[in-house]
Parts: C-alpha cells; structure tokens; sequence
C-alpha cells in the first residue's frame, strides 16, 4: 500500500491528557485521519493483537499494560506513511529519540512510550483491519 500506517495512542499517554498534543504532532507532520477511535482492549483482544510476541518474556507484561486503559486507534495516511511515522514518533526508547519525535515530547519510559505506528505496509494493513472495519474509514 505505501500511503497508510496504523498507530495507537497508548494508555499512559492517554491518561496524562497527551491526545490533543499527539494529533497535532500527527497533523502537522501532513497526516490525514481516515479512522480513529477511543476504546479500551480487553485483555483478550490485546493478546490476539500482541500475538507475533507470545513467546518473548515481556508478552504478559504488555498485554495487562495495553488493557489497562483506553487507547486512542487511528489508521494515518500519507505518501510514504510507514516510514514517515516511524520517523516522526522516534525511537522506542525516549532516551533515544530524536529531538520533536513524539516519544521524546510525550514518553514516560522504554515500556510506556507513548505511541505505536507499524513497522511494514503488510503489518498497517493487518492492525488497521484489527481495529476498523471497511464502514469507520474515511
């Protein structure tokens, strides 16, 4: 696809009131909004999402964390959208983000970093689908 990526405003960032200042980030980084939502996973759906890291020891970790608290789900488009947002949240590491990257504004910590985006078009398409059907895009 190229043009869109699927990202999630975390719990923490979501309670801290950080929305608004995320979207604009988004905005002004020449996003457009096709989808979003606020909602909040159940521990099931959030391992069903998180699945490709069942194996890996922070798996349980990060299912009770992503099912703590509402999220904020949004399917972004752009030229480029992957690469693009991947840039512009930064590193997944705060400590490590680049200056005006997302996650050095808004990041708490390598764990409660703020936001995700996709990491590949195939992996936008998949999550997009996960959390939107063909009626809530715009």
């Amino acid at each position: 696809m190229g043009n869109i990526t699927f990202t999630m405003i975390k719990p923490e960032a979501v309670a801290a009131n950080n929305i608004g200042g995320i979207l604009s980030m988004i905005e002004k980084g020449g996003f457009r909004i096709l989808a979003m939502k606020k909602v909040q996973l159940t521990s099931e759906r959030a391992a069903e999402f998180y699945s490709v890291h069942k194996e890996r020891p922070f798996y349980d970790e990060l299912v009770q964390y992503m099912s703590g608290g509402p999220i904020i789900a949004a399917i972004l488009e752009k030229d480029n959208a992957v690469a693009d947002f991947r840039t512009l949240i930064g590193a997944t590491n705060p400590a490590e983000a680049a200056e005006g990257t997302i996650r050095k504004r808004y990041a708490t910590s390598l764990s409660e970093n703020a936001i995700h985006g996709s990491d590949s078009d195939d992996n936008a398409k998949i999550e997009a689908d996960f959390h939107f059907s063909s009626q809530e895009i715009f």
